[in-house]
C-alpha cells in the first residue's frame, strides 16, 4: 500500500473535526506518521510470513518424528521427571494392548509386572546416569514379558534434565537374533573348513606323483635289503646246521669260505641300519601325509617355519620337471605358534603357483628365503623368474574364486585360503612384482621364540 493510499484511507476514517485540524500539523508531519505506520505494517507482514514458515517446519518435524517413532520395532517411552508418560510409539502400544492417549499422563511404573521391575524403573528415573541392557518384566496384553531396556536422561539444549527416554525390545527377540547369528557364524566356519579341506585335497592330488616317488625310494631300498637278508639267512642257516651236525673243523672252514659267512657278518649291520632308515623315512612321509590331509582345526602348536617351508619345497619339487630349479636359503630355529599343517598348505600353494607361473620358461626357477625380519617377525619370501602379475590383476589376486589359470587347472581358492590362514596366525601375506621380472610373495608371521640349532653337517 502506498503512502498516498494509506493517507487517503486514514483521512476518510478520521472524524470530521480531526480532519479539519490536519492542516495545522503540516503535510510533512502527516507524511512522516504515515511512513512510520507503513513500516510497522511491513514488519507485521514479514513476521507473519516467518511465523508461517516456522509453523510449517514445526509440523514437518513433528510428522518426521511421528513417522520415525512409528517405524521403530523397539519400544520407546518418553517420561517426565516424575515418571509420567509423555509419549510412546506404536511398538509399545501394540505390545501392551493400549492406545497412546490412554498411556499419556499415567505413571510409567504401572507398565511393569512385578515390584522389583517397578523399583528398578523408579531408581532409573530418579538418577541422572544412563543404563543399558537392563532386563525387566513388562506387563503386556499377552501377559508378563521379559524386555531388555536402555534408559537415557532427556535434556534441553541448555543441558537441563527434563525427563527420560526408555528404549528396548523383548528379550526373546534378542535371543532369537543372537541364536540365528551364532548359527550363521557356525555355518560359515563349517563352510570355510570345507573349502580349506577341498583346496588341501586339490593340492595333494597335484602332488601324488611326487609323493609316490618319495615313497618308492625308501620302499625299494627296504625291499632290496630284505631280499639280501633273506639270502644271508639261508646261508647262515646252512652253516649253523653244519655246526650243529658236528662237522669237522676243515669242513666247517671250507663251508664258511664257500658261503662267505665272514662277508655276511660284516654286511649285516649296514643292511639292518639301511632297512631301519628306509622304514623310518617311509613312516615320516606317511605321517606327513596324514597330518596334511587330515581335517585340521586351528592349532596352537609350536613349529619351526623353516622346517615347514623345506618340506613344502621338497614335496612340490619332487613332482615338478627336473628343469624347475629351487634355490633355498632357510634359517632354522625360527619358531611360530599355530597349525603347522595349515602353514605347510600355504607354503606348498606358493611354491606350486611359482612352478605353474614359470612352466613355459626354458629355465624356470624359484628363490625361497626364510629369515628373521628387522622387527623381530619371521619372513618367508618366494621369488620366481616368471613374467610377473598384470597390474590390473594384482589388486584381485587374493579374492575368492579369482584365478588366471585356464579352466580346470585352478579353483581360485588357493591364494584366498592361504591369505585367511596367514591372517588367522596373526601374520600377513603380500605380493608384488620384482623390478627384474617375476612375482614375489612374502609371508610374515610373529616370532614365538628363536631356538638355537646345531649347524647342519657338511654334505
Amino acid at each position: 500500500m502506498s503512502p498516498e493510499d494509506f493517507e487517503r484511507k486514514f483521512s476518510a476514517a478520521l472524524p470530521s473535526g480531526l480532519e479539519r485540524t490536519r492542516g495545522s500539523f503540516g503535510d510533512q508531519a502527516w507524511i512522516s506518521v504515515i511512513q512510520k505506520m507503513d513500516e510497522v505494517f511491513s514488519d507485521l507482514l514479514r513476521h507473519e510470513v516467518a511465523l508461517e514458515e516456522k509453523n510449517t517446519a514445526l509440523e514437518e518435524a513433528q510428522q518426521f518424528t511421528r513417522s520415525v517413532l512409528g517405524s521403530m520395532s523397539d519400544v520407546v517411552i518418553a517420561t517426565a521427571l516424575d515418571g509420567t508418560i509423555e509419549e510412546v510409539n506404536e511398538a509399545l502400544t501394540a505390545l501392551v494392548g493400549r492406545v497412546a492417549d490412554a498411556l499419556r499422563g499415567t505413571a510409567v511404573f504401572e507398565l511393569f509386572a512385578d515390584s522389583a521391575s517397578q523399583d528398578t524403573v523408579r531408581r532409573m528415573v530418579a538418577q541422572k546416569d544412563a543404563v543399558h541392557d537392563c532386563e525387566l518384566t513388562l506387563l503386556t496384553a499377552a501377559g508378563p514379558v521379559e524386555v531388555s531396556l536402555n534408559f537415557t536422561p532427556r535434556t534441553t539444549a541448555a543441558g537441563r534434565i527434563v525427563g527420560s527416554v526408555m528404549t528396548g525390545r523383548p528379550v526373546g527377540e534378542l535371543r532369537r537374533a543372537y541364536r540365528e547369528l551364532h548359527e550363521t557364524h557356525e555355518q560359515l566356519k563349517r563352510t570355510q573348513q570345507q573349502l580349506l579341506q577341498a583346496e588341501k585335497m586339490a593340492s595333494l592330488g597335484r602332488l601324488v606323483a611326487g609323493v609316490a616317488h618319495e615313497l618308492n625310494n625308501p620302499i625299494s631300498f627296504v625291499l632290496g635289503n630284505v631280499h639280501a637278508l633273506k639270502r644271508y639267512s639261508e646261508r647262515l642257516g646252512e652253516y649253523i646246521g653244519a655246526v650243529h651236525a658236528g662237522a669237522g673243523e676243515d669242513a666247517r672252514n671250507a663251508l664258511r669260505e664257500r658261503l662267505r659267512i665272514d662277508k655276511i657278518l660284516a654286511d649285516l649291520g649296514s643292511l639292518i641300519d639301511g632297512t631301519v632308515e628306509g622304514a623310518e623315512r617311509t613312516r615320516d612321509i606317511v605321517d606327513n601325509l596324514k597330518r596334511f590331509s587330515a581335517q585340521d582345526r586351528d592349532g596352537d602348536d609350536l613349529f619351526d617355519l623353516g622346517e615347514v617351508v623345506e618340506r613344502a619345497v621338497q614335496w612340490v619339487r619332487t613332482a615338478s620337471p627336473a628343469r624347475f630349479r629351487v634355490d633355498v636359503d632357510i634359517q632354522r630355529g625360527l619358531m611360530v605358534i599355530g597349525s603347522g599343517a595349515q602353514m605347510q598348505q600355504v607354503m606348498m600353494n606358493l611354491v606350486q603357483n611359482a612352478r605353474d607361473a614359470t612352466e613355459m620358461l626354458a629355465a624356470p626357477s624359484l628363490s625361497v628365503r626364510v629369515d628373521r625380519d628387522a622387527d623381530g617377525s619371521v619372513r618367508a619370501c618366494f621369488s620366481d623368474n616368471g613374467i610377473g602379475i598384470d597390474p590390473e590383476v594384482l589388486p584381485h589376486i587374493f579374492e575368492p574364486f579369482f584365478t588366471t589359470k585356464p579352466v580346470g587347472q585352478g579353483t581360485g581358492l588357493g591364494l584366498s585360503i592361504s591369505y585367511g590362514i596367514v591372517e588367522r596366525h596373526g601374520g600377513r601375506l603380500a605380493v608384488a612384482n620384482n623390478a627384474l621380472g617375476g612375482a614375489e610373495f612374502t609371508v610374515t608371521l610373529p616370532l614365538a621364540l628363536e631356538k638355537a640349532l646345531p649347524p647342519e653337517p657338511s654334505k
